[in-house]
């Protein structure tokens, strides 16, 4: 792999503050969705952002980063890659994750590859149908592998954040421009990942980008505790590595 699967980790962290500006919605009358709209007369046409969440899903801190995005200019849509089933924020010990992913003690409710895959195609074709003729995508933690997986698919420009799950594969079979935000203690995504990660995007041939943000942790991007100047600085910083990426590759001149 060119991450390793997710643990604890991937569940802890701080709410944002502030009050969503956008709307929920259900993508095919059954996936939900939200959709974060750029001010009037701030939208850059035909340019928009797939954003496919950590596992705890569309919440509040999803929420309010897309309004970012869409402030930025981005017709902005997060999908619900877990069925109507995210993880709560904040998991106790013991907590078990991976039986989480394999759809619980009964199986009914599986969030692995041949369940999620639909559900992000649901979610490039509902951007397509909101007039987005070039798709960028964000995946934090969980949603980083489904980024990846899917330029085939329709994605142009891609960004990730402390990314689980990865195959070295999918990585491989990018087909457009990818920015990786990494944390400096990180053991999802730790040095020897990161750099195998390098000389597999450097094979690749195509615009590639990673930051290492130090004294932060696996999360930082999406849970990060706003009040600590450290993880407030690096959290600002991954996003506008993120927008400056897609002003540069995702927007035709």
């Amino acid at each position: 792999m060119a991450s390793n699967p997710p643990g604890r980790c991937c569940t802890l962290g701080k709410l944002f503050e502030g009050k969503p500006t956008g709307k929920l919605t259900k993508i095919d009358n059954k996936i939900d969705a939200y959709v974060a709209t750029p001010p009037e007369g701030k939208a850059k046409t035909g340019y928009g952002i797939l954003y496919i969440p950590d596992v705890i899903g569309v919440w509040q801190n999803s929420q309010l980063m897309a309004d970012q995005f869409a402030e930025c200019g981005y017709t902005t849509v997060v999908i619900d890659p877990f069925n109507g089933d995210p993880v709560p924020l904040n998991r106790p010990e013991g907590f078990d994750l991976m039986s989480w992913l394999n759809g619980g003690s009964d199986g009914k409710n599986p969030h692995t590859v041949p369940y999620v895959d639909p559900i992000v195609e649901a979610g490039i074709k509902y951007m397509k149908g909101l007039g987005v003729k070039r798709v960028g995508a964000v995946g934090y933690c969980f949603g980083a592998k489904y980024v990846v997986r899917h330029y085939k698919n329709g994605i142009d420009v891609g960004y990730i954040a402390h990314p689980s799950f990865v195959e070295e594969a999918e990585l491989a079979a990018i087909t457009g421009p990818l920015s990786i935000a990494a944390a400096e203690t990180d053991s999802i995504f730790p040095a020897e990942k990161r750099h195998k990660s390098e000389e597999i995007l450097k094979g690749t041939k195509l615009p590639y980008q990673i930051n290492l943000y130090s004294g932060v942790e696996h999360g930082f991007s999406v849970r990060g505790d706003l009040k600590v100047k450290v993880q407030k600085f690096a959290k600002e910083q991954a996003f506008f590595q993120a927008v400056t990426w897609f002003d540069n590759y995702l927007v035709e001149e």
